[in-house]
């Protein structure tokens, strides 16, 4: 099984580019590749930024329908942003669609596989590889103690492909936004790549492998307390109250209100504070219409270098980089 986890997942993206038509589909290059048949039209960026992560850029269209039949060499796990186009793919007699507007998450071993492309439709998608070593490291650290119990064997249960797939959230679709106008634009060093990247990863597997929670210990009325914790929290973004205030509020003791907010929330009072800050800052960003200043200070942040120093933290930029591959 080591081999399997750490084998170079990167020949499974190569041998489909191959197959797929692709003039020259070299490992490690800024420019886009493209296809040496009369039948298809457009490119693919093939980037690295790093070993053991790989970022595909899919922008293409075929003048007639299309199938194509690939086999992997090296078990893999990848997430992808469907944008545009609805693909099929044949895998152990089962059908499975690709369809635009949708997060997926794949854990393939080593399969033949079928793909119909449709005529005359787009295909447009960013996709992230990484080996199953990683996918591992991510569930233990996600999962915790638990991560034991979650790794890409049990995922996939003695299968060959397991597809995840649900509708790509507001906040993942900005980011992909921002990832295709800076790789566009090749204005987006490798660091910032792999970081965007790695938080686009963690997000997905978040999504399909929520944290575990263990609310046994609260009533119901303790429950709705917290519910009632979390949204004063929300409505005082700029001026929340301290744990103590908070506690009072809602009436439940301290120790209560942060083993319990942790359980129902995955995080700290004060995390989730954070969090929900630079979620809406993402937005008031995105939006154009207020300048980095009046972001920080709508969303609570009095200073602005912490302001920038949290948000490049969850999103590989800061707010200035933000604006500016935004524009």
């Amino acid at each position: 099984m080591v081999n399997a986890m750490n084998g170079d997942f990167h020949q499974n993206f190569t041998r489909f580019f191959l197959t797929l038509g692709i003039l020259k589909p070299q490992e490690k290059s800024k420019q886009p590749m493209t296809f040496q048949s009369a039948i298809k039209e457009g490119a693919i960026h093939r980037l690295m930024p790093r070993t053991g992560l790989e970022v595909i850029v899919s922008d293409y269209s075929f003048h007639q329908e299309h199938q194509m039949n690939i086999s992997t060499v090296e078990p893999m796990v990848e997430i992808g942003f469907c944008l545009q186009g609805t693909r099929e793919v044949h895998i152990a007699n089962r059908q499975y669609e690709v369809k635009a507007g949708t997060c997926t998450l794949q854990l393939i071993e080593q399969v033949e596989a079928s793909f119909l492309f449709k005529k005359e439709e787009s295909y447009h998608m960013v996709g992230i590889g990484i080996p199953v070593s990683t996918f591992n490291h991510y569930m233990e650290k996600i999962n915790g103690n638990n991560g034991a119990s979650i790794n890409f064997s049990t995922v996939l249960h003695g299968s060959c492909y397991r597809l995840f797939q649900e509708e790509i959230n507001p906040l993942d679709m900005g980011m992909v936004k921002q990832l295709l106008e800076a790789i566009a634009t090749n204005r987006m060093t490798n660091l910032e790549l792999e970081s965007m990247t790695l938080q686009l990863l963690k997000r997905t597997f978040q999504t399909f492998f929520p944290p575990p929670t263990n609310p046994v210990e609260f009533s119901q009325g303790d429950r709705a307390k917290l519910v009632q914790a979390q949204a004063i929290m929300i409505e005082n973004m700029m001026t929340p109250p301290s744990l103590m205030e908070l506690s009072r509020l809602v009436g439940l003791n301290d120790f209560k209100l942060k083993k319990g907010f942790k359980e129902m929330y995955g995080t700290t009072v004060f995390g989730y504070l954070r969090e929900k800050r630079l979620e809406k800052a993402f937005y008031l960003l995105q939006n154009g219409t207020m300048n980095v200043m009046e972001v920080a200070n709508a969303v609570g942040y009095s200073n602005p270098s912490h302001f920038a120093e949290v948000f490049k933290a969850k999103y590989g930029l800061t707010p200035r980089d933000f604006i500016r591959y935004r524009s």
